[in-house]
């Protein structure tokens, strides 16, 4: 097996800015339970779903009966993928039992978690367990065949079911595919906001004090959108002296910077601020810009 049971195993997870933010992989038996409290809330949207279909054939007879069972067909697939993929392509990228548990998806290479890669990695779910699940119910009771089918279909579960258990990064099938992890997400305290300087003068929330030298135009606070505006905050809550010097130096060079030579943390904190407050008024003048990339 790739590690003990339990242990942590922690990997460089790069953005495409270059900033190593670290993470530490969600150990199978964390999973195991965000699965097991999906597939709960899962059979609970079956059940209610069952008696409603059961009331309607009930009250209107059996002339709705064979449209009743093909959409019960259809919402139980939709239900077992679309679950996952509505809220693994969210911005938490985590469904209820993941958030639960303090697990989230990220893409392994660094960049944005796509739903193609969503997608990818739930559909695989179909081939690794309710496929062979799927067989099985509906072979039994055919004797020696249902004997052989059944020890198959097992074999097949467990099989997909330990994966993760057998490979150094812990991934399922659906994983490996995608190209995603399951990662712990950080539990801490609630940080203040980083933008917030006080009244007295002070330093935001322990922060350095941003400085009056740090005055940026309109055209480099065109530079970044959203989400690097998300990455940035997540190096200053980190505060890893290596990335803000590298992350600094990056949108110094990107933004043209001119002035003095910036600090790496007070450097990034004005320049949080001023991004920040530049986003919320386009947001509210019905600009909202994705990343550097949306024109």
């Amino acid at each position: 097996m790739a590690s003990a049971a339990g242990e942590r195993l922690s990997r460089s997870l790069v953005t495409p800015e270059g900033v190593d933010l670290g993470v530490t992989l969600a150990d199978a038996g964390a999973r195991a339970a965000a699965f097991l409290i999906d597939a709960i809330i899962m059979v609970v949207t079956l059940v209610v779903a069952t008696l409603a279909g059961i009331y309607l054939f009930i009250r209107l007879g059996e002339t709705i009966a064979q449209p009743l069972i093909i959409a019960w067909l259809l919402g139980f697939f939709l239900l077992r993928n679309g679950y996952f993929v509505l809220f693994e392509a969210g911005r938490r990228a985590a469904s209820p039992g993941k958030r639960l548990l303090g697990l989230r998806v990220v893409a392994r290479d660094g960049a944005a978690l796509t739903v193609d890669r969503v997608v990818a990695r739930n559909l695989m779910r179909e081939i690794e367990v309710f496929l062979p699940l799927t067989i099985l119910a509906m072979r039994q009771g055919q004797g020696l065949a249902d004997t052989a089918t059944t020890l198959f279909g097992l074999a097949w579960v467990l099989l997909f079911t330990l994966f993760p258990l057998f490979n150094r990064d812990r991934l399922r099938v659906g994983d490996l595919l995608a190209g995603t992890w399951v990662i712990e997400l950080r539990t801490r305290r609630l940080a203040a906001d980083l933008a917030a300087v006080p009244a007295g003068g002070g330093e935001p929330a322990g922060q350095a004090q941003p400085g009056e030298a740090y005055v940026f135009t309109q055209a480099q606070l065109e530079a970044y959108g959203i989400r690097e505006l998300q990455k940035l905050e997540e190096v200053l809550r980190v505060n890893d002296a290596a990335a803000l010097a590298t992350v600094a130096q990056s949108i110094a060079t990107r933004i043209a910077w001119t002035g003095p030579v910036p600090e790496p943390r007070p450097f990034l904190v004005a320049y949080y601020a001023a991004l920040r407050a530049h986003l919320e008024k386009g947001v509210l003048l019905g600009r909202r810009r994705a990343d550097k990339h949306d024109s």
